[in-house]
């Protein structure tokens, strides 16, 4: 009743703002005798985490609009300013609804408080963004994106000036920050005009376009095999209506690749994203049509990237001839050894060299690289974390960064960034593939053999997605359920360690995380989160062939999942 009574109140204020315009009023009215609408959209601030902002577009302070939008970037501007003596901004957007619109008003924003806003003239993918940033020696970054959500999404990331993602520490002081400011009048800004007359707005293209690609280049490992095989090796390209069709076209072909054709259909920029359910290169669905076609072409690979083009997803021939969708899990073990094979070939493999993956990931790469007398290193889940790790490498030395990657489809190779980058990943798979096509074999009969060398890992993700103020309450219930009463024994195996990330365990900064090991050396997480409404249960297992990593995996999904749904079921009294 009491957040009732709140979400009213401050959808009454923004209604008798003079500072929110007649449209957000008009859409706002619209909802008047609508309680449960007002409570969604009003009963808090949508939520600046450590990647920014993320929420459904519309009116309202729990929504994605240029005053959300504003508020963070004043928050943000006024950081910079106690941090910095002159404070610069690079911003990016990718395709989605409002993007455009959402990218210039942080740079106005930043603007009105002499914060220097660089800004891509048209859309681009995060990861160039990143490069940007170091490029420019900005002071930080900004990317308008949703990833891979539903089309009523958009979002707000912020980036530090080595490109990375701001950490749980910098992220804590800029929300210090955004709740600070108390009314709308506290937003500065500017006029376009008047921002590009004092030279605090600055438009980006070709020439950080040409660097970006020139970085990506000197990551390639075998272009003379690539040139070889360009005949031959078909490369099918989806960028599901986002950022991705011109880079990945681009670096396909500065490194020799000639057989490249893009899905029609989803080539050009679309924020509905029309052609599929999600723009997400970890469902086969999104590459429907792009199976259909690879069929007809006899394709080798087929490549999607997701709408800001930070995540790769890659679809191969299995023993069968049947295109199968590879796990991010798989995907990142073939590009780990293809990278380290061809560098320790090449006489370039660093004796300091370390792979960096996430406590989700699986343990397949790490086995792999350590084949190659590489280090392995692990961080909590999310890429910025991977990236503080990188520029900790170029403060001490300690070692060379060769290759970072997460189950959830994000890779990046080269020092260039410090963001996942779909464009690098789509080049380094499609330089594997020709590579051992030129040995005879497919990317799925190295993989085969990958396991048979390493054993036979394999992963799952399950979610369950809970909307809403009481979705909010029961993913915490669950948390807290599991901490308290988690059972003895999963999928037939006794529980033999339990983490609770949120404890600040191994270093890692705090964070709402359980993982645990089971005697057979299998283990599961439960993580909420931080950019969707849903928790997520992660599972791995290793086993002795193929259908025994099968059986293992079957027998824990079920066993966690029957436990989970019972309890949500419970709890929306729908058992």
């Amino acid at each position: 009743m009491e957040t009732a009574l709140r979400a009213k109140q401050l959808y009454e204020t923004w209604l008798n703002d003079p500072l929110v315009d007649e449209q957000t009023k008009l859409e706002l009215s619209h909802i008047a005798d609508q309680e449960r609408d007002i409570v969604d959209r009003f009963y808090k601030e949508l939520e600046f985490g450590t990647g920014g902002l993320r929420g459904v577009i519309g009116a309202g302070s729990n929504r994605m609009n240029v005053y959300t939008v504003g508020k963070a970037t004043q928050g943000l501007a006024q950081f910079l300013k106690q941090t910095a003596t002159a404070p610069s901004v690079a911003i990016a957007y990718d395709s989605r609804h409002f993007s455009p619109e959402f990218a210039l008003e942080a740079a106005l924003v930043l603007a009105g408080n002499g914060v220097k806003a660089y800004v891509f003239e048209n859309l681009r993918p995060t990861p160039e963004l990143s490069f940007a940033v170091r490029r420019l020696q900005a002071t930080a970054g900004i990317v308008v994106t949703a990833s891979h959500n539903p089309p009523e999404y958009n979002g707000y990331k912020v980036y530090g000036s080595d490109g990375g993602q701001i950490t749980p520490d910098t992220a804590a002081r800029v929300i210090g920050e955004i709740r600070a400011i108390s009314s709308f009048a506290s937003i500065r800004k500017l006029t376009r005009e008047e921002a590009e007359a004092q030279g605090l707005l600055v438009w980006l293209g070709a020439e950080i376009d040409d660097a970006y690609i020139d970085a990506l280049a000197a990551v390639s490992q075998n272009a003379d095999v690539v040139r070889a095989t360009s005949d031959s090796f078909r490369v099918l390209f989806t960028p599901l209506h986002g950022t991705g069709n011109i880079p990945v076209r681009r670096i396909l072909e500065r490194v020799g690749f000639q057989q490249v054709r893009v899905v029609a259909e989803q080539e050009l920029p679309d924020a509905n994203f029309s052609t599929v359910k999600s723009p997400n290169p970890e469902e086969r669905e999104a590459f429907t049509i792009a199976i259909e076609q690879a069929q007809a072409w006899e394709a080798d690979i087929i490549m999607g990237t997701d709408p800001d083009a930070d995540r790769m997803g890659a679809v191969v021939k299995d023993a069968n001839g049947e295109y199968v969708v590879l796990s991010g899990n798989q995907a990142g073990a073939l590009m780990v050894h293809y990278l380290l094979n061809a560098m320790k070939l090449k006489g370039t493999l660093p004796a300091n060299g370390a792979v960096i993956k996430t406590i989700v990931t699986s343990e397949l790469g790490a086995a792999i690289a350590e084949s190659f007398g590489m280090k392995v290193l692990n961080t909590l889940t999310g890429f910025k974390y991977i990236g503080e790790v990188m520029t900790q490498f170029d403060e001490t030395g300690e070692h060379t960064f060769l290759f970072g990657y997460e189950e959830s489809y994000g890779y990046l190779a080269g020092n260039y960034a410090r963001d996942k980058d779909a464009i690098i990943a789509a080049m380094l798979i499609c330089e594997a593939g020709a590579y051992y096509k030129a040995q005879g074999k497919t990317l799925y009969e190295v993989l085969q053999e990958l396991y048979t060398q390493h054993g036979y890992y394999l992963e799952g993700l399950q979610s369950r997605t809970l909307k809403g103020v009481e979705g909010v309450a029961i993913i915490g219930s669950i948390m807290d359920e599991w901490r308290k009463h988690a059972p003895a024994i999963a999928g037939g195996e006794r529980i033999t360690l339990a983490e609770d990330y949120a404890l600040g365990l191994h270093g890692y900064p705090k964070e709402n995380v359980l993982k645990f090991y089971l005697a057979d050396g299998s283990w599961f997480c439960l993580r909420p989160s931080g950019t969707e409404p849903k928790i997520k249960m992660y599972f791995a297992v290793k086993g002795d062939s193929s259908a025994d990593a099968q059986a293992r995996l079957q027998r824990l999904t079920d066993d966690v999942m029957a436990r989970i749904d019972d309890f949500i079921h419970t709890a929306q009294g729908t058992k």
